[in-house]
């Protein structure tokens, strides 16, 4: 099999390896601006309780260096910035360049633009330097990656010695009957959310079928290891409808 022959998913569809960065792209740019609004009512808000415990664990410190990746409106800069203090300094890297617009007016409303910069980049080639960043988030996103394997190699390449690797996505419930009444809110809910809200239906189906192809916690655990991480953990949150993992590279 050629590179070019190489498949993966995009959702519940079967779609060529080089197709699925424009599609998750295209995603991406047709809700940008219905981003944020769509995360509160998705979630009830709970998405702001998920990313405060990020924070909490991480425990950003001063001077710090962020690289926050699929950073797209720069949710998990902000919390940091505010946390770490102004010596720290952010770098959001996106796909999307109009998520990352998006970011940055709500940088300039907060006044906080001095201390963030706004990249255009790929998860799996990312244009910084070996040992660059003390702290790595992707809050979210690794699901839409096309090699998750190839994004965990590059923040492990990214970040300095001693740097932190920290990760919020989607889960799994490990209680069949509630992770099958979530299902059954995810696949009729929230694609029909996304049609009212946003004006957009198949963006966000492909969202809910994006969580259910996400590896589970332990799956993704080793993953982290695999790529070179020391001292992984995950904690559930909200009964395992999110998990954060944490790794370090040491």
């Amino acid at each position: 099999m050629t590179d070019q022959d190489k498949t993966t998913h995009f959702g519940f569809q079967t779609v060529e390896e080089d197709q699925k960065a424009g599609l998750v792209q295209g995603v991406f740019t047709r809700v940008a601006s219905k981003y944020d609004v769509m995360n509160d009512l998705m979630s009830l808000g709970i998405h702001r309780l998920w990313k405060d415990a990020m924070m909490d664990w991480l425990a950003p410190r001063p001077g710090q260096r962020l690289l926050d990746v699929a950073g797209g409106t720069g949710d998990i800069a902000f919390r940091f910035l505010k946390r770490a203090g102004t010596e720290a300094h952010a770098t959001v890297l996106d796909l999307t360049e109009s998520m990352l617009q998006e970011g940055q007016k709500r940088a300039e409303a907060e006044n906080m633009a001095a201390s963030l910069d706004w990249v255009v980049g790929d998860a799996m080639a990312l244009p910084f330097a070996n040992n660059s960043f003390d702290v790595y988030t992707i809050s979210f996103g690794i699901r839409n990656v096309t090699r998750i394997e190839d994004a965990l190699a590059e923040a492990f390449r990214a970040l300095r010695p001693g740097g932190r690797l920290m990760v919020l996505e989607f889960s799994q419930i490990p209680n069949d009957m509630m992770q099958k009444a979530y299902d059954l809110y995810s696949f009729n809910v929230i694609p029909a959310m996304g049609q009212v809200v946003a004006n957009d239906r198949d963006s966000y189906q492909y969202l809910v079928e994006s969580i259910r192809r996400f590896p589970n916690q332990e799956r993704f655990a080793a993953m982290i290891a695999d790529a070179g991480f020391e001292q992984v953990k995950y904690r559930n949150l909200s009964m395992g409808i999110a998990a954060l993992h944490s790794g370090w590279k040491l």
